[in-house]
């Protein structure tokens, strides 16, 4: 859930903090909370103890200072000749009707996605989709191409840990819902399945 990401995200809009402590319940969360305030440039440690974990994170004073940014995102910088396109996966299949034959135009239009070139800048997984980031997934090797390639993977937290299989994933950034979002603002373009 983007709960953690955005109530810190919150706080340090609001205050230039030195200190913050985060508290959570889960590993997608520590996970998210830490990237995101590794990128605020917090030093970050976490405790785990039974259920909950507390991630906390402390900076320098003189590097205190209100939120820059989201982290994984790039700033867009004037204008490119690139478009900059976004790609939203929610499942492992393409289509509706026959699983086995929208599972098969999956694969095959991720193997097609090289074709896009430089234009291709993200792929997002949410729901269904994250499976095709995870251990046993017969497309693993070309996302790991196109992430090779520069093209940014990202991976729903929530809905790996939803799935039970948050440790199986193999490609791919962790990610949180805030991300996400702010990645389809920074898009020229949204491709949607």
């Amino acid at each position: 859930m983007p709960g953690a990401v955005l109530k810190t995200k919150e706080y340090l809009e609001a205050v230039a903090a030195v200190e913050i402590d985060v508290m959570v319940d889960n590993d997608a969360a520590v996970e998210n909370v830490s990237r995101f305030l590794s990128f605020q440039g917090f030093s970050v440690s976490v405790d785990s103890q039974g259920r909950f974990s507390t991630i906390s994170g402390q900076r320098a004073p003189e590097k205190a200072k209100k939120l820059e940014g989201t982290p994984g995102l790039t700033k867009i910088k004037g204008k490119s000749d690139h478009q900059k396109i976004l790609v939203m996966i929610s499942s492992r299949n393409l289509g509706k009707g026959d699983d086995d034959l929208g599972q098969k135009l999956m694969v095959n239009f991720i193997k097609t996605l090289k074709e896009m070139g430089s234009d291709l800048w993200r792929i997002v997984m949410v729901n269904d989709g994250v499976k095709l980031a995870v251990k046993g997934s017969v497309i693993l090797d070309e996302l790991a191409a196109l992430e090779s390639s520069g093209v940014s993977l990202l991976v729903c937290g929530a809905c790996l840990t939803h799935f039970n299989l948050l440790e199986d994933k193999k490609v791919g950034e962790t990610t949180n819902m805030l991300d996400v979002v702010t990645s389809m603002q920074l898009a020229d373009k949204v491709i949607s399945f």
